[in-house]
């Protein structure tokens, strides 16, 4: 809700699908750690209804640019746009990147909005990450655990 100091952690991607499941991984974990976090295994739009409702959001999503597996980047997406290659491996056509600059073409971005990407090597049917995808983002958990307040 609009005003609170906690951000919304979405964890984007489909859980099926090898390492798109990165996303879905590390919010389960956070929630299970009693930050507000949740799956959004569905297109863009449900991103875009996000941050209206919402000050500041951080969202997780499996990357595919050619980088080593396991490599993550961090992007402030008021700050900067998103490169719509780089998040291109969903099973919906209108994405994470997409919905974050048609938010900012429409000035409906949150004031907030952190992107952490975790470069994914398979992406095939099964629900296992491969190791150094897994790795990263059991990292990338205890470093957003440890920097965000839980919920009472």
């Amino acid at each position: 809700m609009p005003g609170t100091s906690q951000p919304l952690i979405v964890g984007v991607g489909n859980d099926l699908r090898g390492d798109d499941g990165v996303g879905p991984f590390v919010a389960e974990a956070l929630a299970a750690e009693g930050l507000a976090a949740h799956v959004h295994a569905g297109d863009g739009t449900g991103i875009m209804d996000l941050f209206e409702a919402h000050d500041a959001i951080i969202l997780i999503d499996a990357t595919r640019s050619g980088s080593a597996p396991g490599t993550l980047i961090v992007l402030d997406a008021i700050a900067d746009r998103l490169p719509a290659d780089l998040f291109h491996y969903s099973t919906h056509r209108f994405g994470l990147a997409e919905a974050v600059e048609t938010a900012r073409a429409l000035s409906t971005l949150p004031k907030s909005l952190q992107v952490y990407g975790i470069e994914g090597a398979d992406f095939s049917a099964g629900d296992r990450l491969s190791p150094a995808v897994r790795e990263t983002a059991e990292k990338l958990i205890a470093r957003i655990a440890e920097t965000l307040p839980k919920n009472c």
